[in-house]
This record gives structure tokens, C-alpha cells and sequence, in this order.
């Protein structure tokens, strides 16, 4: 039993032989709403959009299950009804790499300073042929169908009582059921941003975000035990915190929109709380709070004069001071442009940074390398242990412990020594630093070590003599070096040149193959530019005409190929040959296969495949084909497989590619009677039938497969698209559909059932606002039989009087 719900005013309903019918709502994005003129103007206004750019906005309050948004129409972004906030696909984040993060952002003039506030899946990467949508059993779901069509992100909300979605006007994504019920909300599944007016309590954390991966060492949590809130890597090291004076049962950490960062107790009250330096500065917009990749908490500040964020207060003053930030084997120091990253151990043939030698392999012996003024960060305790020594029993302890690999001694008095017994090497280095560090090295001969020591401004003892005997000897060395590298370098060179050649070589060769194989080899589907004498050689000199521009050719395996030339058309090579290469890529039984093309100045061809059935306006003309039953089933698979066709064009491809010009001349048959569309994607070189401002080349796409369904059941009888939908639209409303298809078709009670399916969707198909047209995947689903529907609302041209 089919369940129906109601939609703005109208019953869809979805039938599967006998199963449990769930309510279908639509796609907002694609702008299906069905239903009365009231509940179309209220769709309207969620809709409209604001022009910014080159972009689209539109307002994401309320939308209903089946909404969606894909990462080919990304220039489209949904806002908040106020504004301030955007969501959509955001390219161009963080990463040079192709792809792009599905999240909320301010909605800034600058789209440079779009940085997101909170992402999809901690940050996870898509392609263009991805979809988020709010599925019918109420979950939000990323598919990305380079990925097979699997989900990569849920909200796991199924069945849960979701309805609706609404991006809040203080940068919340809700998905709500009925009487206003929040079921799940990106304020509760936090990323690397706080807003102002969002909570974080524990367990939750914000987690900083790398290009290359989901989540970096750093992370910014709330402390259960003691109630502080801390700066963390890797779970163990702590790097700055609160520092409670005592233990405090913490609620949570909010930051408000004057600017100050608060940690609330159970009771409201504040236990620690720092201000943003523009505290409650009238001209400051937007605040948010943020942990960065680099480690580092920072309060940001949009600046309206400058349009641009400055920071307006950070964690960590001293950037060097946060643990790891220069990564293994690298300590931190000061330069004139802030904070940079150098070596601990540098070699001095490749430049690289060396990695710490095996201590219980060293032959001649091991000694202790200086680093002054350099601090060397403390790692997972106990190991890792303080001591009071001096300087000189820190680097003895350290020598003679078998377990040690490097020391820290404080010289601020304190006499503190840093017992390392880890190989995590880390640190910062600059002349403020009150602290002198120890490293454990195999003992090498003097003058290398001399030279390491330089090189970090460090001293060992050696004799001077000696020292510049060496430092001459090595000099000769590298030039020896230097010559060998530029003699390498010449053979390199020259075996390069030879390759490029070959490689040319074999790619004029592989033409002409693919060219032969072309001509000659019946199952060759790659594609092969030709030249117009070839052209003009396959098709005898354009003597078999076809139809307007199209002419029948041979090749001299015997095949058949349909020829088309675009007349007048102005378009570069550059342009015409990214064309070519999208259609070529298209692969679907119901689409005619692109075999190859012709591009001169003067002369652009195109070389189908040929089918040899004719056009199907040729077909409906035919009427012995077309007889009985059997005729009206004949109709019903093509009429599915264009709408196939027109959904693998639309939805399947890499690139979206619209037909442009679908009409009954452009649709053919096979001699299995197998539909297959040709001519799509060339709108923008024949430009014609160029859809109004109104509408966008899909819903033109729509419009025309609605009329096409119209003609093939009424036997391609009427000519003028109002007198076809006006006779369609009466005769369905007065369940007269008989007198309106074919006469020389014989239908039963379950023909004209499907039937008035069939009538109802070409309707909707061609209304006049685009809004209320389906998209082709609920096209594809009526024609199927899954989906049911109701009477479209009236178009204009449906009220005019039927003769």
C-alpha cells in the first residue's frame, strides 16, 4: 500500500512493490518543489539568492529531506537567513591538491579569507562529482562517486525523527524533527574552531588540521580531573595550560562575541578567562577562536578597514615555545621575518639534517656534541627526568648513562639538568635562551666534528694547526666533488635529449597506428583527429546526405559513421579540442559514441558512430511500428532509456555536460530498438535553443525531454508546445487521457495507469518557472515506476481553452 506525503501542498509518494512507502521531498538545489502557488512563493523565498561575483547565494533555513548539494555546482553557496555564514564545497584550502572541504565559513567579501569553521569528516577531501545530501531516513551524508558512490561522511542520524535542516544565523548546522527537536548539531561535533555562543565541554576537543591529513599532534582539550583547559600533543605532552589554582568541576569553554575566551564552572561562574586585545571593540564584526596547524590557540579578529583577520590574541607567546613545532631532528629559532626551523645535526655534502647515529655502533668512541643557547624539549615522563647537577656533571651523568641521549642544563641558577632518554630530538634556539644542551655523538675524526660544531655556533678543543690542514684538504676534496657533479650533469643532459626524441618518435608513430587501426579495426573505440582530405575521403566528397550538415561516411573496414559539421562556429582549438575530449570520454549504452574529429580554421566535423534505425521522429511517423500494445510498451523503454541517457550526461560524468538541444531528431534507434542520443554537449558551439536567464541548461535539458515524452505518446501529432501541453494538461484533468495518445495505440486499464504517470511527469517537466521542474534522477524514477506523483500546478499556457 502506497503511503503518500505531503510536500508544500502536493502527495508524492514511492511505490516498491508492496514495501513500506517512505514520503519523497525532493532536491532543493535542483529546485524540485511541488506543490500549491502559496508553497512555491515560500520556496521561492528560501531560494532566492543574492548575486556576489561570479557565485550564487541561497538561504539554507529549513530544508527538507532529499536536499542536496553538489561539488560541481560549487559556485552555488547556502547562507544563513541572516547572512553572515555560508556552506557549500570550498576549494582551494590549505592544499594545492585537487579537491575540496565541505563546511561552514564566515560569508566575507575577501574570499580569500574564507577559512572554514567547521568541516565535514575533520577535513576530509572530495572531488568534484560528489554530493552532501540529507537522505530520506534523516541523515546527513557526503557521497563521492569517484569512490564508487560510497558514503565517506555521516552524521548517523538515520531514523532518528529528522526533518529538516537549517544553518543557523550564528554559523550552527541543525538538523531538527518535529516541534523544533534538535537531533544533531556541528556545535556538538567540533572541528578546529570555536564560535562565539558555542560550547565546548568535555570529552570534546578542537583538533588542528593539516593540508595532508585529517588531523595534526595538536589538540585543545578540557582537563576532567583538574578542570583546566590545556594545549596537548600527542595526548601526553602538555604545553600550556590554565593553571587552576585548585581543581574546578568545569561546564564548559566559551568564547563571547566582545572578545572574552571564559572557562565556566557548574555554576556559571568564571574560573579563568583571558580578552582578546580589541576587547569589546564596537568595530570588530566576527570573532572565532582557533587551533592552528602550527599548535598554537589563536582568537581572531575580522577587521573590516583592512578586510582581512588579524590575530587578536594567542596561547603561546613565543611561537618556538610550542612542543614539536619545528618537527624531529629541528630546533626553533628567531629571524627577521618570526619563527624559522633549522637542523640539530646538518650534513655538510647534502644540506640535509642527519638523524641521530647508533650510539652502540660507534667504533671509535663517543663524545658529547655542544648546543648553546639551545633547549631541548622534555618527552613522555618518567622517562625523560629532571636532576639538580652543574653544567659539567649534566654532560658527565649524561656521557656515562648508557640510556641517555641528550641533556638540558638550565643556567638561570636554578641548577637544573634534563635527563633525555628518548631519540625524540626537538627543540629552540636563540641568545635569550638561559640554557645549554648536550647531544650524544659518535666520536669522529677532529676536523668534521670541528666543522659541526661551527656550524651551531658551538666549540670543542682541537689544534689550530691541525684544524687548517684539514679544512685545506677538504676544500681540494670538494672540488673534486664540484667537477665530477658537472661532468654527470653533461651525460645526464645529453641521455635526456636523446629520450625527448625517442619519445617524440614513438608518439608520430603511435598516430599513424591509432589511424590505421581507425580506418581498419572494426573495434577501435579511441578517439583520432582527421584531417579534412579524410574527412572528405570517408564520406566521398559530402555526398551522402543525411540530414541538415550530417552525411553518411565509410571507412575501409566498411563501418558506417554518421559525419556532422558545425557550420559557422567560433571557437579556439584550444576550446573545440576540450570539447572534444569530454564527449570522448562518454560512455552509455544509450548515448551515440563520439569516434573521432576534424578541426581547421575554417572547417569543425564531428564522426559518430551510425545508427542505422533512423531518427525517432521517423520512427512515431511510421505508424507499423508503432501499433497495440506492444507499441505502448515500445514507447515506455524509450522514453526511460532517454531519460537514462539524459541522467548519465547530467549526474555520471566527470564533468556535468548538458545536451542542449534534445529533440525527437537527435534521439535515434538502434536496430535492437535501442535508444541512443547523439549530439549532446554542443550547444555551446552551434548556439541554439540558448536557454533564457531564467533557466539554466539542465532545466532547459528538463523542459525539452518533458516535451518529448508528450510527443511520443500522442504520436508526434501536435506541433506547438501549448496546444501540446494544453491538450495533455485537460484531458489528464478530466481523466480523458484516451482521446489524447495515439489513436493507433491499443491500451488496457494498466496501460493508461502508466500512462497518466507518464502525462502528469512531462508535465511537471514543463512548467514554466524552472523551480518546479524534477531533476532527471526523479525523471529516471517515475519512468520506473518508484515514484508516483500529483497533478502539476497550472501554467499559464495550460488555461488556455482546448479546441
Amino acid at each position: 500500500m502506497a503511503v503518500s506525503a505531503e510536500m508544500h501542498g502536493t502527495s508524492i509518494s514511492r511505490r516498491n512493490q508492496g514495501a513500506p512507502v517512505h514520503p519523497f521531498r525532493g532536491k532543493l538545489l535542483k529546485k524540485h518543489l511541488f506543490g500549491s502557488p502559496a508553497a512555491f512563493l515560500m520556496a521561492m523565498f528560501l531560494l532566492g539568492c543574492a548575486c556576489r561575483g561570479l557565485s550564487e547565494e541561497r538561504p539554507l533555513v529549513s530544508v527538507p529531506l532529499g536536499f542536496q548539494i553538489f561539488g560541481y555546482e560549487r559556485f552555488i553557496t547556502w547562507t544563513s537567513q541572516n547572512g553572515v555564514f555560508s556552506f557549500g564545497f570550498l576549494g582551494d584550502y590549505e592544499s594545492d591538491d585537487a579537491g575540496f572541504v565541505v563546511g561552514i565559513w564566515y560569508n566575507l567579501r575577501n574570499i580569500g579569507e574564507s577559512v572554514p569553521v567547521w568541516v565535514v569528516g575533520a577535513g576530509v577531501r572530495v572531488s568534484g562529482n560528489s554530493t552532501l545530501q540529507l537522505s530520506m531516513d534523516g541523515s546527513l551524508v557526503l557521497i563521492d562517486f569517484s569512490r564508487h558512490g560510497l558514503p565517506v561522511w555521516s552524521s548517523n542520524t538515520a531514523y532518528l525523527g529528522v526533518e529538516t535542516a537549517t544553518l543557523m544565523n550564528n554559523g550552527n548546522l541543525v538538523l531538527m524533527g518535529s516541534g523544533d527537536r534538535v537531533v544533531w548539531e556541528s556545535f556538538n561535533s567540533p572541528t578546529d574552531t570555536l564560535l562565539p555562543g558555542q560550547s565546548l565541554s568535555f570529552p570534546h576537543s578542537l583538533q588542528a588540521s593539516l593540508a595532508d591529513s585529517a588531523s595534526s599532534y595538536y589538540s585543545f582539550e578540557i582537563n576532567k580531573r583538574s578542570g583546566d583547559i590545556s594545549l596537548v600533543w600527542e595526548d601526553n605532552v602538555t604545553y600550556w595550560s590554565s593553571h587552576l589554582s585548585q581543581p574546578v568541576d568545569v561546564r564548559e569553554v566559551r568564547l563571547e562575541a566582545d572578545g572574552l575566551l571564559g572557562l565556566f564552572d557548574v555554576n556559571g561562574g568564571l574560573a579563568w578567562f583571558c580578552y582578546s586585545e580589541d576587547y569589546k571593540d564596537p568595530f570588530v564584526a566576527f570573532r572565532r577562536l582557533r587551533i592552528d596547524a602550527d599548535g598554537n590557540l589563536r582568537i581572531y579578529s575580522w577587521n573590516n578597514a583592512s578586510s582581512s583577520w588579524k590575530v587578536s590574541w594567542q596561547a603561546v607567546p613565543s611561537q618556538c615555545h610550542v612542543f614539536g613545532f619545528c618537527g624531529l631532528y629541528h630546533v626553533c629559532r628567531y629571524n627577521s621575518s618570526g619563527p624559522s626551523c633549522e637542523c640539530v645535526l646538518q650534513d655538510s655534502a647534502s644540506g640535509d639534517c642527519e638523524k641521530l647515529a647508533d650510539l652502540g655502533n660507534c667504533n671509535t668512541g663517543i663524545n658529547m656534541l655542544v648546543l648553546k643557547q639551545t633547549f631541548l624539549y622534555s618527552l613522555y615522563p618518567p622517562h625523560d627526568v629532571d636532576m639538580m647537577l652543574s653544567l659539567d656533571a649534566c654532560r658527565s651523568y649524561c656521557l656515562n648513562d648508557s640510556s641517555c641521549f641528550a641533556v638540558t642544563a638550565k643556567n638561570d641558577g636554578s641548577g637544573l639538568c634534563t635527563i633525555k632518554r628518548t631519540s625524540f630530538i626537538s627543540g629552540y634556539r636563540y641568545s635569550s635562551v638561559p640554557a645549554t644542551s648536550f647531544l650524544k655523538v659518535c666520536l669522529v675524526p677532529e676536523a668534521v666534528s670541528a666543522q659541526a660544531a661551527n656550524l651551531h655556533g658551538n666549540t670543542l678543543p682541537l689544534d689550530a694547526k691541525q684544524h687548517l690542514a684539514q679544512i685545506v684538504g677538504h676544500k681540494s676534496f670538494m672540488v673534486g666533488i664540484v667537477v665530477l657533479l658537472l661532468i654527470t650533469a653533461s651525460v645526464f643532459f645529453t641521455v635526456e635529449i636523446i629520450i625527448v626524441w625517442f619519445v617524440l618518435y614513438r608518439r608520430r608513430q603511435t598516430k599513424i597506428e591509432r589511424r590505421k587501426d581507425f580506418r581498419m579495426n572494426p573495434h577501435y573505440s579511441a578517439m583520432v583527429r582527421l584531417s579534412l582530405e579524410e574527412v572528405k575521403e570517408l564520406t566521398k566528397n559530402f555526398g551522402n546526405k543525411l540530414g541538415p550538415s550530417i552525411y553518411r561516411g565509410m571507412l575501409p573496414n566498411k563501418i558506417l559513421v554518421a559525419v556532422k559539421v558545425i557550420g559557422n562556429a567560433v571557437v579556439s582549438e584550444r576550446d573545440f579540442l576540450l570539447l572534444v575530449s569530454t564527449l570522448g570520454s562518454t560512455h552509455h549504452k544509450n548515448l551515440v559514441a563520439l569516434k573521432g574529429f576534424c578541426y581547421e580554421l575554417a572547417h569543425k566535423v564531428l564522426v559518430y558512430e551510425y545508427i542505422s534505425n533512423g531518427s525517432l521522429d521517423q520512427w512515431l511517423l511510421n505508424r507499423k511500428h508503432c501499433r497495440g500494445k506492444d507499441g505502448f510498451h515500445q514507447r515506455l523503454n524509450i522514453s526511460i532509456g532517454i531519460a537514462r541517457a539524459l541522467s548519465y550526461l547530467h549526474l555520471e560524468c566527470k564533468q556535468c555536460i548538458p545536451h542542449g538541444n534534445l529533440k525527437l531528431e537527435n534521439v535515434l534507434l538502434d536496430e535492437n530498438m535501442i535508444v541512443k542520443v547523439t549530439y549532446y554537449g554542443l550547444h555551446a558551439l552551434l548556439q541554439k535553443d540558448v536557454a533564457s536567464s531564467s533557466e539554466s541548461p539542465l532545466e532547459r535539458d528538463i523542459y525539452m525531454l518533458g516535451r518529448i515524452l508528450l510527443h511520443i505518446f500522442a504520436g508526434n501529432r501536435f506541433v506547438d508546445d501549448d496546444k501540446l501541453c494544453n491538450s495533455a494538461y485537460q484531458m489528464c484533468k478530466v481523466g480523458k487521457l484516451c482521446q489524447f495518445v495515439d489513436p493507433h495505440l491499443s491500451i488496457g486499464d494498466a496501460e493508461l495507469e502508466e500512462m497518466e504517470r507518464v502525462v502528469r511527469l512531462a508535465l511537471w517537466c514543463m512548467q514554466n518557472k524552472p523551480s518546479l521542474r524534477p531533476s532527471i534522477a526523479e525523471v529516471v524514477m517515475v519512468l520506473e515506476g518508484s515514484l508516483s506523483l500529483d497533478m502539476p500546478p497550472e501554467n499559464e499556457a495550460f488555461s488556455v481553452g482546448f479546441h
